[in-house]
């Protein structure tokens, strides 16, 4: 699993478009609700249902994004410290602290520097 290229591309691109999805959605629910302030401030005798029914699930959504965001990290450093490549200097150390620091970004950049520009150059990786 660890040399799969589609599981390699998933973690490395999927924390990055969820993420955009993430905040388009966000914006979307707060400028709806600035759209419709009128309407509810004259509906306050109706239960707040349906904004905490939204606030439950998107609590629901974040709490997916952050074990995709933890299984990404992870499966990147294990790939990274089985990457023959990186046994020499601190190149192995630099890349796990660029996981943590810059997380999604950093796993993108491994993904696209260390495995599809070696997958290039040499096509048995394939």
């Amino acid at each position: 699993m660890i040399h799969n290229k589609y599981w390699q591309a998933f973690f490395a691109l999927s924390p990055i478009i969820i993420l955009f999805i993430m905040m388009l959605a966000y914006f979307i629910f707060i400028f709806s609700i600035l759209n419709n302030i009128p309407e509810l401030e004259q509906a306050h005798d109706k239960p707040p249902e349906l904004i905490l029914e939204w606030i439950g699930s998107f609590m629901i959504v974040i709490f997916l994004v952050v074990l995709l965001s933890i299984s990404s990290l992870v499966f990147f450093i294990v790939h990274a410290v089985q990457n023959p490549n990186l046994k020499q200097g601190h190149m192995l150390l630099l890349w796990i602290l660029l996981f943590i620091f810059v997380s999604g970004l950093g796993q993108l950049i491994y993904w696209l520097v260390e495995i599809v520009s070696k997958r290039s150059e040499n096509p048995q990786l394939e």
